[in-house]
């Protein structure tokens, strides 16, 4: 996660696409980058699901996660991945339990310049200077902004009291059976 202390945006030449949500989304997003970088743009792609994204240029290079099932294949595919030098590198998150813990521990270790995107076509970059907006997002996901928020807080104060009741009420009924008996 190269660039997250730097507000710099680094040159859009070589993207790495890891995509961790529903396919529709990368579907909509290539047309557009291939229209705005042209012929610079080389776009690879770390996926789950079969066939190719609407729009992905035959010269893209495709990662399936299922190819890479240990910790030495893992491995094997961090530093072909890094071999290529990403500057750029986009993940979508969805809402979707779609490669969670693939799609971090890639951001993590490739070091390029991380953009998030979601699934209303929205991104941001991971660094720094969006602390607020990486906040807000963090917030929508657990369900702590708008309406939903009252709800799961009110959720969250009572959790404790309704344990203890729920511990009262069998140890009382146990009680009564050991009585009884």
């Amino acid at each position: 996660m190269r660039l997250f202390l730097s507000r710099r945006i680094p040159e859009f030449t070589r993207l790495l696409l890891i995509e961790s949500g529903s396919r529709y989304i990368l579907d909509n997003l290539l047309p557009g980058l291939y229209q705005i970088y042209k012929d610079k743009l080389q776009v690879d792609l770390v996926t789950c699901f079969q066939g190719e994204p609407a729009g992905l240029r035959q010269s893209a290079r495709i990662y399936r996660v299922w190819d890479y099932p240990d910790s030495s294949s893992r491995e094997r595919l961090l530093r072909e991945l890094r071999a290529h030098h990403y500057t750029v590198c986009g993940i979508i998150c969805s809402g979707e339990p779609v490669m969670t813990k693939w799609k971090w521990w890639l951001a993590l270790r490739i070091p390029a310049k991380v953009f998030i995107l979601n699934e209303n076509g929205d991104y941001y970059w991971f660094d720094y200077s969006n602390w607020r907006m990486m906040l807000h997002f963090v917030f929508f996901r657990l369900g702590l902004t708008g309406a939903d928020a009252v709800t799961t807080i009110t959720r969250l104060l009572m959790f404790p009291f309704t344990l203890c009741y729920l511990l009262l009420y069998a140890a009382i009924i146990h009680l009564r059976r050991k009585v009884r008996a």
